[in-house]
């Protein structure tokens, strides 16, 4: 399943939600123009990338910053940035701009030391803006666990979009971090699932004076868990797109073709 929007708008325009897409594509164009592959690419990712055992070493600090703007190819940056421009809005719109890039940056240098903490001998350079993006769905999920996000689920030749609540869509995507730190093998690199379950945990954490400031327990019993607005309108709300049917076999003709 792949989440495609929420529909829950925001009440302002999201300035550094846009900014900090905009940094990440722009950083991505310019490294994969300079260091295309190769041994540039690699030293250039060792400059900006967390390893854990430098960062155990109390050696490049830096790169808890550094590593979230850098991607480790086109499709890892493109889904970070999907999952940032349909979330990170409404935490914007909640926490005001600068609370909100600070809140942003925090969750990412969280998620990073959990990588860390994690498998801290470890020497695979660590890089994306997973982590801090991670927080921003802890944060969202707190304050809006029943506003509908609508996903496209692919099964082979059936697709089809659906509305579900946000607490099925982010509770199941971190279930699923959470699993894979304890069965994927850290020495191999891949999906740093260490840095996605504490990036969330983080941003969960780091918004809760915000939902507490909200009315904690009595602001999900107003809102019923939905957004406290009216939620958008969409002219193509779910997927009219027609299903397949197994074609049924034709009656031989007299020559049995």
């Amino acid at each position: 399943m792949f989440p495609l929007r929420d529909q829950n708008p925001s009440g302002r325009t999201p300035y550094v939600t846009y900014a900090l897409m905009a940094v990440n594509i722009l950083a991505y164009l310019w490294y994969a123009s300079q260091f295309p592959e190769g041994r540039a690419l690699a030293q250039f990712y060792d400059v900006v990338a967390v390893v854990p055992i430098e960062i155990t070493h109390g050696q490049d600090w830096g790169t808890l910053l550094t590593s979230m703007f850098v991607h480790a190819g086109l499709l890892h940056l493109a889904g970070n940035m999907l999952f940032l421009w349909i979330f990170g809005d409404n935490i914007e719109d909640e926490m005001g701009h600068l609370p909100f890039f600070l809140f942003y940056l925090a969750s990412g240098v969280a998620a990073a030391l959990a990588q860390v903490g994690a498998d801290p001998t470890s020497q695979i350079p660590t890089v994306g803006a997973s982590g801090a993006i991670a927080g921003v769905m802890g944060a969202y999920l707190l304050m809006y666990p029943r506003a509908k996000v609508d996903v496209l689920l692919v099964l082979i030749i059936f697709f089809r979009v659906f509305s579900i609540p946000a607490v099925w869509v982010l509770g199941t995507w971190f279930a699923m971090q959470f699993l894979g730190g304890f069965t994927a093998p850290t020495d191999q690199g891949g999906v740093a699932y260490w840095a996605h379950a504490g990036g969330f945990v983080a941003g969960l954490a780091l918004c809760l004076p915000l939902w507490l400031l909200r009315g904690g327990p009595r602001f999900w019993r107003r809102t019923h868990g939905h957004p406290p607005h009216p939620t958008a309108q969409y002219a193509y709300s779910a997927s009219h797109i027609p299903k397949i049917r197994r074609a049924q076999p034709r009656k031989p003709g007299p020559w049995g073709k």
